[in-house]
């Protein structure tokens, strides 16, 4: 404090405490003036001692004489404890000791989404309009599938069905849980439906049948045991067919062209009753009209395939989808099959083995057409045969370029091929 600014502060007391009357004004004014007279004189003092001192610099706030600095002993750092307001905190003694005897906490695992659990069996059916023949064949599968001791499950695949079908199914859920029921908004086709099945299917073996009960539920055990032998894929041959003559042979016919063409010898490759293993559902892609040629796509991908005899009963309700548009698009499927299964990759192997035979036999044509010309016997001018002969030199140009614009496509295209693999030991 300065001696101007203690003075100042005496005067002030002295003139309020003038104020006052009394003995206790005079006690207290004596000792206010005493107490002023102290300050003044260690004031004096410390006035001495700063002008004996050499100058100091001023400091970084502006003022010339230093501050004096007092030294604040710092308490020693201690970590926080836990616990909640107003708890006393324990030692670290104490705490150390009770972290050395709690154990360690175990990492606690990433948490994942459930994966559905497998099952031993699973009957996938696609169906259109089948609702008087759903209730009998619930029956039936519940009949057959508790004798043979596997778990499964049922699912129903409703292809946009304009009847009561979707409502019986959602009672069979009701009162059999392992029942269950896929709905489309629309009629997809029967490939669709099966292909949507085989993705929701969780059994180890998939059955598929038809929901007409045409296709006897007695048979599964028969083509479980054949897939137990060792097989990929089990097809019903429905060797007595109880189908009208206009379905019969139509079917044979197509039969035995798929059974030439494909190579693999099956007598019903359209039966809707098979059995397969899980991979085979999971690799083969089902779209289109493709679910008459699963067979022939298994057999293209390595699966051991085989038939067995199972019963085929007549229709009981409703009527036969069966007509001639599936007739003719059941051949182009065909060729759709084996295009995409032996040439995909090599396209030049199949334009261009039709292209050299269309070209071949123009050429044919045109120099035996040229040797008559030279021998005088014909003039050419006047030969039809010898356009013929152009024409066909030039289609075939045509399909030798179609297969080298495929192959060039391919390769710009070419991906890490994938092929089937049955297992590997590492």
């Amino acid at each position: 404090m300065s001696l101007a600014r203690t003075r100042r502060h005496c005067v002030a007391s002295w003139s309020w405490r003038s104020r006052c009357s009394g003995s206790h004004c005079f006690f207290g004014t004596e000792w206010l003036i005493s107490l002023s007279l102290q300050s003044l004189e260690r004031t004096r003092l410390l006035t001495q001692e700063d002008e004996q001192q050499p100058p100091q610099p001023p400091s970084h706030r502006g003022e010339g004489a230093p501050r004096r600095s007092f030294h604040r002993r710092r308490r020693p750092h201690r970590p926080p404890t836990q616990g909640t307001t107003g708890e006393t905190a324990a030692a670290p003694e104490t705490q150390a000791a009770v972290k050395a005897a709690a154990p360690a906490a175990a990492p606690q695992p990433l948490r994942q989404h459930a994966q559905p659990r497998s099952l031993d069996l699973s009957v996938v059916i696609p169906l259109f309009n089948e609702e008087q023949s759903i209730e009998d064949l619930v029956r039936q599968l519940r009949d057959v599938l508790s004798t043979i001791r596997m778990s499964y499950e049922v699912i129903f695949v409703d292809d946009g069905s304009s009847d009561g079908s979707f409502n019986v199914l959602r009672r069979a859920h009701q009162q059999n849980p392992r029942i269950k029921v896929i709905r489309f908004r629309r009629n997809y086709g029967k490939s669709a439906a099966l292909s949507v099945g085989f993705k929701s299917a969780r059994g180890a073996i998939v059955i598929t049948m038809d929901a007409d009960l045409q296709d006897d539920p007695r048979e599964i055990p028969n083509l479980i045991r054949r897939i137990r032998e060792g097989y990929d894929l089990v097809s019903g041959w429905k060797k007595k067919r109880r189908d009208p003559i206009t379905r019969t042979i139509p079917s044979k016919f197509f039969n035995f062209v798929t059974s030439l063409m494909s190579g693999l010898k099956l007598h019903d490759f359209n039966c809707g009753l098979k059995a397969y293993r899980s991979a085979v559902v999971k690799e083969v892609r089902v779209y289109g009209e493709l679910h008459r040629y699963i067979p022939a796509l298994a057999h293209f991908s390595g699966f051991r395939v085989t038939e067995v005899p199972v019963e085929h009963r007549p229709r009981k309700f409703g009527k036969s989808k069966f007509g001639a548009g599936r007739f003719i698009r059941g051949f182009l499927d065909l060729l759709t099959v084996l295009f995409t299964t032996r040439y995909f990759r090599r396209p030049l192997h199949f334009f261009g083995a039709v292209g050299s035979l269309f070209a071949l036999a123009g050429l044919v044509i045109n120099v035996w057409l040229s040797i008559l010309k030279l021998l005088g016997e014909t003039s050419i001018s006047n030969r039809p045969l010898f356009l013929v002969g152009i024409l066909l030199i030039v289609v075939g140009v045509q399909f030798v370029s179609i297969g080298l614009l495929g192959e060039m496509i391919t390769k710009a295209q070419h991906s890490e091929e994938e092929y089937s693999i049955r297992e590997t030991i590492m």
